[in-house]
């Protein structure tokens, strides 16, 4: 049998023991853990890891052809966790050492554009200073390009982007996030940002029994509970606010547990001529809840 047949062992590389050293594992199961539902994005987030596994397994074996782009788009309404996956891509990116640092850097148009001439350079590089090596989120994205406004300067801080997203792009991964049709129609005016993101990860809405989960979750991690009315009450809540304008997700949830716990508050102080037990003071009823204006 011809030597072609045999590969040398360095022609080989165990995918699995890569995997297992660069710990990305862990954080694809901290994803799974940390957020409901999204199982769409979970699993391109998974197949995006996987990507830059065989890539640098490529690497190692003298077969890598350049960094690939890693330059994302995140659309969806708020409050679907776009922010929370960044993080975790983040931690993906530098465990299977793309980015030095992992670190997350969000920002949001007021962060990198100026109100005068000559603001918007120093605030933009100012920012991307702080993000090199890591990942630089801008939330709204669409709200850097205002061709309506002559006297806007978002357009330089686009150019700047572009410039940095192009030749620093083996220190820096930009996503950029918001809802799908306005960032659609940004990208279609801006085709030299558009041209630099390779993934496009679309984030759904979550369902009536995942905002449940949702909530449960947000009320274990502050030692909170629903008793089984406050549960009952929660169950009506949410499909009547999901109807209400300005709906924001798990971001609305979370508004709604905190006015929930502020009217136990007031009902607990109410009551104070006696002892409360730890029960008492975890626990949101029906009537913390559907005190709330959705109800009426």
């Amino acid at each position: 049998m011809s030597e072609a047949a045999h590969p040398a062992a360095s022609d080989r590389i165990d995918l699995e023991a890569l995997l297992e050293g660069s710990q990305v594992l862990a954080v694809l199961d901290e994803l799974d853990r940390e957020l409901v539902g999204l199982k769409p994005v979970k699993a391109r987030i998974r197949d995006i890891a996987a990507l830059l596994l065989v890539e640098r397994a490529r690497e190692r074996l003298g077969l890598a052809a350049g960094a690939p782009s890693l330059h994302m788009s995140f659309t969806g309404n708020p409050g679907t966790g776009k922010t929370t996956v960044a993080l975790r891509m983040a931690q993906i990116l530098h465990r299977l050492g793309y980015v030095r640092k992992g670190h997350l850097i969000a920002v949001t148009r007021d962060d990198l554009v100026g109100q005068y001439i000559g603001h918007t350079a120093p605030k933009t590089k100012e920012v991307l200073k702080k993000a090199m090596g890591g990942v630089l989120f801008i939330d709204e994205a669409y709200y850097l390009y205002r061709p309506e406004n002559e006297r806007d300067y978002g357009q330089e801080a686009i150019e700047i982007l572009l410039q940095v997203m192009e030749n620093q792009r083996d220190d820096l991964v930009v996503i950029m996030a918001g809802y799908a049709d306005r960032m659609e129609t940004f990208f279609r005016s801006n085709p030299g940002l558009s041209s630099r993101i390779a993934h496009h990860l679309d984030f759904p809405d979550y369902d009536a029994a995942e905002l449940v989960e949702i909530a449960n979750r947000m009320l274990a991690q502050m030692q909170y509970r629903l008793s089984p009315s406050g549960l009952e009450a929660l169950r009506e809540y949410i499909p009547l606010r999901m109807k209400q304008p300005h709906f924001a997700n798990a971001r609305s949830i979370r508004n709604a547990l905190d006015r929930a716990r502020l009217r136990q508050a007031n009902r607990l102080f109410a009551a104070r001529g006696r002892e409360l037990s730890r029960d008492e003071l975890m626990t949101i009823e029906g009537e913390d809840l559907r005190a709330s204006r959705v109800f009426a």
